[in-house]
């Protein structure tokens, strides 16, 4: 009988929700009705379109906004690079130190890889951690940002640090040393190169390995530059097989 009871129970519960939502559904379709009757449709489908034509317009302004600064400010500093790193942003957000100098490299244990990844940038997306160069847009590789340059350059060595230290990634630093090389080249950077004493030694001719060219001696007809030649026969199987092999360009013996 109690279990009897509990099922009925059960059933009520589950029933009655139902039946509290069917009611409230349909209270809201006759409010819904009584609401359109009273009010006109044209003026609300005219409300609601201009709402949303200037909604959607000023979306589209403020995109086109958008779109115009961050392509100002992608192409402020495309033709003159050098110009970034004397820039307000660009003290406050580096202030003295290199580019990489606060930069981590994400990489599984505590041992960092050999290599750096490939690139950073594969079409249109950008990994999470973005190496020093492809994180900010207005750090601009260039032979001429030579203020760039020398941050990825021993001073005390003259040589470009590895990678490995800077975590630019391998594309960046192709493009690194191509520039730096170029900007030797054109006089902008320093070469620093190893002090070589040369002793006069190495220009005289008085020294035991430098002795002078003897005169050439003349020879009379039949003498042979070497003596021992003469006396080397060469062997008759070999010289005959040779002559048949190539016996259509010898010369006739006059």
């Amino acid at each position: 009988m109690a279990a009897s009871l509990q099922r009925i129970g059960t059933v009520i519960c589950r029933t009655f929700p139902v039946i509290l939502q069917r009611n409230l559904q349909r209270q809201r379709i006759s409010d819904w009705k009584i609401t359109l009757s009273a009010a006109p449709v044209l003026r609300v489908n005219f409300c609601t379109s201009s709402s949303s034509s200037s909604s959607s317009s000023s979306a589209e302004s403020t995109d086109s906004a958008e779109s115009t600064d961050s392509a100002e400010t992608l192409s402020r500093y495309a033709d003159r690079p050098w110009e970034y790193l004397e820039s307000e942003e660009y003290i406050e957000r580096y202030g003295s130190k290199p580019v990489w100098s606060n930069y981590r490299r994400n990489h599984k244990g505590g041992v960092p890889p050999q290599k750096t990844r490939k690139t950073c940038i594969r079409g249109d997306k950008i990994c999470a951690n973005a190496c020093p160069i492809c994180r900010d847009p207005n750090v601009i590789i260039h032979y001429k940002n030579v203020n760039l340059l020398q941050q990825f350059i021993s001073p005390q060595t003259g040589m470009v640090y590895d990678p490995t230290r800077t975590g630019v990634c391998m594309k960046q630093q192709k493009l690194l040393n191509k520039a730096i090389d170029t900007a030797r080249d054109h006089g902008l950077l320093s070469v620093q190169l190893p002090h070589v004493d040369y002793s006069k030694e190495d220009y005289s001719n008085t020294h035991g390995a430098v002795a002078p060219t003897p005169a050439p001696f003349s020879f009379s007809s039949g003498e042979l530059w070497y003596s021992w030649y003469g006396s080397i026969k060469p062997d008759e199987r070999e010289l005959a097989r040779v002559k048949r092999i190539y016996k259509d360009y010898l010369k006739p013996d006059v």
